[in-house]
């Protein structure tokens, strides 16, 4: 997404728009219609993402004891439609939308944290959240959510390591003993971050989900910060979408 200007922002009850891009919430279905330039192909990127959930959750986790930071899983178990002028990037799936509030910088108060989401044959999906704390604690957090929204603290398998990024981000995520995770498909690999879909094995069932890891030792690197400002543009004096 391009960076711009506070003039570019519209929002409503159920709309958010930056520029010509937007989120609307309409009959049960988040809406993104994206008009956006893209990197490195540099072209331009148009199409509509429909999420539907199975249920929206009421469930907010707080990531550090004083809840300065909190993650709220709005609908761990959608189903997608990708509609976007790309050739191949047309089609319906499994989905999933959260979100993380803080009111600090997640550099202050984090060194490093992953997350998993992996949704089971059953009945809904699998949630990892795991982080490391500036104060010397840790997070360690497993929840199943089903179709309908609700959730269910686990005692997850143990952490397990697997193969690092491009990057050389350190990787884990839970599996079960003697099971080594693997990536099956790259999704964003930067120098202090990694997205992808793994296969991982959890209570004996084998499942792909999508596996985030973040170094916020490296994000707050002086030498890597400031490469952020070059990876996203920018477009000054964007008129009001209203």
């Amino acid at each position: 997404m391009t960076d711009r200007g506070r003039a570019a922002l519209h929002q409503t009850k159920n709309t958010f728009q930056v520029g010509p891009s937007k989120l609307t919430w309409a009959g049960g279905k988040l809406i993104f219609d994206i008009d956006e330039m893209t990197w490195p192909h540099l072209g331009r990127l148009k199409g509509r993402v429909t999420v539907t959930p199975s249920a929206v959750t009421g469930v907010e986790l707080p990531l550090k004891a004083d809840g300065s930071h909190v993650w709220r899983p709005f609908a761990p178990s959608s189903e997608i439609e990708v509609d976007l002028n790309q050739p191949g990037w047309q089609w319906t799936g499994h989905g999933y939308f959260d979100a993380n509030f803080g009111t600090a910088a997640l550099e202050d108060d984090f060194s490093y944290w992953t997350w998993g989401r992996f949704p089971t044959k059953a009945n809904g999906a699998w949630c990892f959240y795991d982080a490391s704390v500036r104060d010397g604690s840790e997070l360690a957090v497993g929840v199943h959510f089903d179709a309908d929204g609700r959730a269910e603290v686990v005692e997850a398998p143990p952490r397990t390591r697997f193969a690092r990024s491009k990057w050389l981000v350190r990787r884990e995520t839970r599996a079960d003993p003697g099971y080594t995770p693997r990536q099956v498909h790259d999704m964003l690999d930067a120098p202090f971050y990694c997205r992808s879909a793994i296969r991982t094995k959890v209570f004996g069932e084998e499942m792909v989900g999508v596996h985030e890891a973040l170094d916020l030792d490296r994000f707050a690197s002086p030498l890597i910060k400031p490469m952020l400002a070059v990876k996203v543009p920018r477009k000054p004096g964007w008129p009001s979408p209203r």
